[in-house]
């Protein structure tokens, strides 16, 4: 019985000295490590080069190209040749050489401004990768502070059942002495005990949460996921948000929003290029040459030569079966398209906005509310205590005061995490989220 009394205070004790021995891991700690860690920041980073990589004039056929060519071509034949006079020339095995080699340019000065579109489009994909790469920072770095604070709250509940594991601990004393002094019965005692035991199964499994919560938050964090560590205490409220201007800041910063704006400016561009199919295409070539050829039947058995040779190519698109007009109204269409994305997408953040913000505004007075009920479930608590060791109230008042000291601490950690959670996704939305 005495080892019994004993073991849960004495468990209490040593996770507290355990927490104590562990890490603290701060939300900015947290998203530093996610920074650098995370696979999908990594692949956007990647992606965001590749674009970079891309965005060139040359990639935009704006330079022209260089090519060196060696030709080299042999034959050996039996030849018979008949010449103007009538006399006939025969020759076995007669050896032929052709052999050209040098440095040739190939150069598009003018297709109907089609590079130049090709080239801005190229500008435009790197910003949408630019985007893209700040979508998946905002995106990433908000389930960090979810989870982290969805840990903290795990944290709060696990330290409100301690609290209760510790009164009804002293509850169980408390009845085990009127016992054994002759003015409580043995089923006093014993109910203690299952309230005792209730209590500690609750622990358990909100442990069960807490311990799992803290792999998820390592599995986004990229790092092993039996690291253990601790988070802070206390879940902070930013209560100076306003809507207007967030809704302000959502219009300029939103990174899915940026992004179907540059998805239009890019599907304008394409349809540049495609316009451009209309125009002449003007094309100059030019190179240095040397050449040389042997044969062993001919008025010439050896030849060669070397020097620049140029040229100019253009070509003027008449008829090919409407395909030009076809491509320019499939263009138009996906620009169209572009356009409408954008208003669905505008539409979409201000109905997210305003539903996160209700949620946020409502769950920021049921956490006010829920820090009052505290305070006068906690006087409740003590007062009912106090009546307990004297015997004036029964067990049952007892527990109930204990059980609603318990449930608005609960509460209000529930309250305030989910005010923290809408305050993030105001935040997210809006392009004003933290990410350092």
């Amino acid at each position: 019985m005495f080892l019994k009394k004993l073991y849960i205070p004495l468990f209490i004790v040593f996770f507290g000295l355990q927490s104590l021995a562990q890490e603290v891991l701060t939300l900015e700690d947290a998203v530093k490590i996610a920074l650098e860690n995370n696979y999908e920041i990594k692949i956007a980073k990647n992606d965001l080069k590749i674009d970079e990589t891309n965005s060139t004039a040359g990639n935009a056929g704006m330079l022209p190209t260089v090519t060196a060519s060696v030709v080299n071509n042999n034959s050996i034949l039996n030849t018979t040749q008949t010449q103007a006079s009538g006399e006939q020339r025969t020759l076995d095995n007669a050896r032929n050489l052709n052999l050209t080699y040098g440095v040739g340019l190939d150069w598009t000065v003018f297709d109907g401004m089609r590079m130049f579109a090709r080239r801005e489009q190229l500008k435009v994909l790197q910003q949408q990768g630019e985007a893209e790469l700040k979508l998946a920072i905002v995106t990433k770095i908000s389930d960090v502070y979810a989870t982290y604070y969805d840990l903290v709250q795990q944290q709060q509940q696990l330290k409100a059942l301690d609290t209760a594991i510790v009164i009804s601990n002293q509850r169980l004393t408390t009845a085990q002495n009127r016992f054994s002094i002759g003015k409580a019965s043995k089923l006093e005692q014993l109910n203690a005990q299952v309230d005792l035991n209730t209590d500690t199964s609750s622990r358990l499994k909100q442990l069960e949460l807490y311990r799992n919560a803290k792999i998820k938050l390592n599995e986004i964090l990229a790092r092993d996921t039996s690291l253990d560590f601790k988070v802070t205490d206390e879940i902070e409220i930013d209560n100076s948000l306003v809507f207007i201007d967030l809704k302000s800041l959502a219009e300029k910063q939103n990174p899915q929003l940026q992004a179907q704006v540059l998805a239009k400016n890019s599907a304008e561009l394409q349809l540049k290029q495609v316009k451009a199919g209309r125009y002449p295409t003007v094309r100059i070539n030019s190179g240095y040459n040397f050449t040389r050829s042997e044969a062993s039947l001919g008025f010439v058995t050896q030849s060669s030569g070397r020097g620049f040779v140029y040229g100019i190519n253009a070509s003027v698109p008449i008829f090919d079966g409407f395909n030009q007009s076809r491509n320019e109204k499939v263009a138009k269409l996906q620009v169209d398209n572009a356009d409408l994305v954008i208003n669905q997408q505008k539409i979409m953040l201000e109905s997210q906005l305003a539903t996160a913000f209700q949620s946020y505004q409502t769950n920021m007075e049921l956490s006010k509310v829920e820090e009052k009920n505290v305070e006068i479930a906690k006087q409740n608590l003590d007062i009912t205590l106090a009546k307990f060791k004297i015997g004036t109230i029964t067990p049952i008042e007892y527990r109930t005061a204990q059980l609603n000291y318990v449930e608005a601490l609960v509460r209000l950690s529930n309250a305030q995490f989910q005010t923290k959670l809408y305050e993030i996704s105001l935040k997210e939305l809006s392009g004003s989220l933290k990410l350092d």
